[in-house]
């Protein structure tokens, strides 16, 4: 297992390696480039991912191709209703022969961690990959173990099945940097993928797909590090502020945007600026991630989803309503 090597790689030479990788991610699927785009911001502003879509519409296809373009270690776990916290992050075992106990790592110990139907575990489960989503480390029998870096979960669910699961509260739903959601391809790109298939492709096979790898954790880790630097005037900081306050405003909301959600605004406008070659942040850069960050924390209320309210209609009327600055 490797972690984020101290390096000497400039933010230029990250920003041309980690853009390359769409690049690549593009040979093994077809469409989905703001997913792309949303999981390369997640893992620059070390945030976590919700990726919601009707299965097959290429989430662990996304997820392999992409620790497959960055040369990092990735690991999908199936989440069920008897997952039990030890069967993720690990546990302590008797060493052969020696009569003592070591700790084995469970599968959280990658960089890119796929957990697949998250709903379909119980809270208890959900609760020990917070603590690794939150604290970048697990915590066993007293013992902390730090996880490697970079580190991000992309985790999936399904929008059309709801027996048998176990719904993200609010509270780990905020949790997460952005929420995703994969339509259904085109009708011309769903004609690439079956043609790709007729050809022979193997979704499990993204090397035989051509991905190979064009950036490395070195290249993340100067990513997350030029992020970091991309500059915030007061006017647009303001604004970030306003949009989230304006949420909280809507008659049709129980839950607007927290002060966290502002925040997480902030860092995903940071990474998607510098993603397309600037160090600072406009408003642009904010109203194009306020969907993909602020949907998922909003509750509507009981009488606007009897109403037929959705969401995106509240979110709209909310960013509609806040000036922007100049």
């Amino acid at each position: 297992m490797t972690t984020e090597p101290m390096g000497t790689t400039s933010a230029g030479e990250a920003r041309e390696a980690i853009a390359a990788v769409r690049a690549e991610v593009a040979k093994a699927v077809v469409g989905q480039e703001a997913a792309v785009s949303g999981l390369l911001v997640a893992l620059l502003s070390r945030g976590h991912v919700l990726m919601e879509g009707v299965p097959g519409v290429a989430k662990t296809l996304l997820v392999r191709s992409l620790a497959a373009a960055l040369d990092v270690d990735t690991t999908r776990v199936q989440f069920t209703p008897d997952l039990m916290p030890g069967d993720l992050t690990g546990s302590m075992v008797i060493e052969d022969g020696r009569h003592e106990l070591r700790f084995r790592e469970g599968p959280v110990f990658t960089h890119l961690l796929l957990a697949d139907e998250i709903n379909r575990t119980p809270p208890k489960t959900q609760s020990a990959l917070l603590e690794a989503m939150e604290e970048g480390q697990v915590s066993v029998d007293g013992r902390t173990h730090p996880l490697p870096r970079p580190f991000m979960v992309a985790a999936t669910q399904n929008p059309v099945e709801h027996e048998g699961t176990y719904p993200l509260p609010e509270a780990q739903l905020d949790r997460f940097l952005l929420k995703l959601v994969l339509p259904l391809p085109e009708r011309d790109d769903e004609v690439a993928i079956v043609r790709r298939h007729a050809d022979g492709f193997d979704p499990r096979d993204v090397a035989g797909a051509g991905v190979t790898p064009v950036a490395g954790p070195g290249h993340v880790a100067a990513g997350i590090a030029a992020v970091g630097e991309v500059r915030v005037a007061d006017e647009v900081a303001a604004y970030v502020v306003d949009l989230a306050r304006a949420t909280r405003d809507s008659p049709s909301l129980a839950l607007g945007v927290s002060p966290r959600g502002a925040t997480a605004l902030l860092r995903s406008s940071r990474a998607w600026a510098w993603l397309t070659g600037r160090d600072f942040v406009t408003p642009d850069d904010v109203k194009a991630l306020a969907h993909a960050t602020l949907a998922h924390r909003l509750a509507l209320r009981p009488e606007a989803e009897l109403d037929g309210v959705e969401v995106a209609q509240v979110l709209d009327t909310a960013i509609a309503s806040v000036t922007v600055p100049r």
